[in-house]
C-alpha cells in the first residue's frame, strides 16, 4: 500500500517549486505582441488577384508600386502582400488573425469581395466580412482601409448598387477608410485590362495606385504611419 502521507508531501513540493514557473509561462503566452522600436512601421494588404498582380510580375503590381512611393518618400513602411489570386472575403476573415498576430500592422487595407461577386456569394455575408475583418484591426488599433470594388456592367445595375454599398456600409458602420474606386481613370479596353477583361494590364497599375494613395496617404498620420 502507497505512503499517503509521502505522496501528498511530494505534490505539495512539487506546486511550491514548479506552479510560479507555470504561471510565468502563461503570461509570456498571452502577453500580446508590442512593436519592435527599431523595426519599420508596416501596411498589411490582403487583397485577391487584384492585389497579387494575376497574369503580371509581382514587381508590376500596384501593392509593390506602393512600396517603391513609400521608399521614393523617404518613408520608413514596410508593405506586407498577403494577397491571395482566388480569395473571397470569407477567406480573408480566416487568414487575418494570423496575419495581424505576425505583423503587427499600423494599417490594413482590404481589397476583397471581388470573387465574392463574381461567385453570385451572398452579399450579405460579404458586408458581414468586411465589417469583421475592420473591426478586428480596429480591436488592436490597427487602421482599416476598405477598397470598394466593381463589378463588370453586364451584372446589372441592381446587382451593381446592392454590391456596392456592402463595401460603403461596412466602412461607415467600422469607421474605417474608404477608397471607393480602385479603377478610377480606366475604361473597359484592352489598354487596361488583360485579355480576360477582368484583371488589370501592367498600365493600369500605377493609376490603381494613385487612386489608392490619394485616400491613403492622408491617413497614414491617422495610422501614426511616420
Amino acid at each position: 500500500m502507497p505512503n499517503t502521507n509521502i505522496s501528498t508531501r511530494n505534490i505539495a513540493l512539487w506546486h511550491r517549486a514548479f506552479l510560479p514557473l507555470l504561471l510565468l509561462a502563461t503570461v509570456v503566452i498571452l502577453k500580446p505582441k508590442t512593436a519592435d522600436a527599431n523595426e519599420p512601421e508596416t501596411i498589411l494588404v490582403l487583397g485577391d488577384s487584384i492585389s497579387a498582380a494575376y497574369g503580371l510580375s509581382i514587381d508590376d503590381g500596384w501593392v509593390a508600386l506602393l512600396q517603391d512611393k513609400l521608399e521614393n518618400e523617404n518613408a520608413e513602411i514596410k508593405v506586407v502582400n498577403a494577397s491571395v489570386t482566388g480569395d473571397t472575403s470569407g477567406n480573408g476573415l480566416g487568414r487575418l488573425p494570423a496575419l495581424l498576430a505576425e505583423y503587427n500592422p499600423q494599417m490594413l487595407i482590404i481589397e476583397l469581395g471581388g470573387n465574392d461577386g463574381l461567385r453570385g456569394l451572398s452579399i450579405k455575408n460579404l458586408k458581414s466580412n468586411l465589417t469583421e475583418m475592420a473591426e478586428m484591426a480596429n480591436a488592436i488599433g490597427t487602421l482599416p482601409v476598405i477598397i470598394a470594388v466593381q463589378l463588370p456592367d453586364n451584372y446589372g445595375k441592381a446587382y451593381n448598387k446592392l454590391f456596392a454599398s456592402a463595401f460603403k456600409t461596412a466602412a461607415d458602420t467600422t469607421e474605417a477608410v474608404l477608397v471607393t474606386s480602385l479603377f478610377e481613370g480606366m475604361s473597359a479596353s484592352s489598354e487596361w485590362f488583360q485579355s480576360d477583361g477582368i484583371h488589370p494590364s501592367a498600365k493600369a497599375q500605377p493609376v490603381m495606385l494613385e487612386n489608392v494613395w490619394k485616400v491613403v496617404e492622408p491617413a497614414l498620420s491617422q495610422a501614426q504611419v511616420q
